[in-house]
């Protein structure tokens, strides 16, 4: 645990920070899945907003919201053509 007051603080912003980043990326990862279940290009823009706001706020790194968008287009290609 920590002993100083800056510590302390450190422990308190480092956890919400923390809150934070888990709640967009739960939202991101939820709008992933649902793109998967039925993919439509709907789905599709509400989960690249959703990596392009986690890729924005370095949640994730912006090569893998690249990797993953670009996986998404597959998808959505491979079940459209079908």
């Amino acid at each position: 645990m920590p002993i100083t007051s800056s510590a302390k603080k450190a422990l308190r912003t480092s956890q919400s920070h923390f809150e934070a980043n888990q709640r967009v990326r739960s939202q991101m990862k939820t709008a992933i899945k649902r793109f998967q279940e039925s993919p439509t290009p709907e789905n599709l823009a509400k989960a690249f907003s959703r990596i392009d706001r986690a890729a924005k706020n370095n949640i994730i790194h912006t090569r893998t919201a690249a990797r993953r968008k670009s996986s998404l287009t597959k998808t959505l290609e491979t079940a459209s053509a079908k």
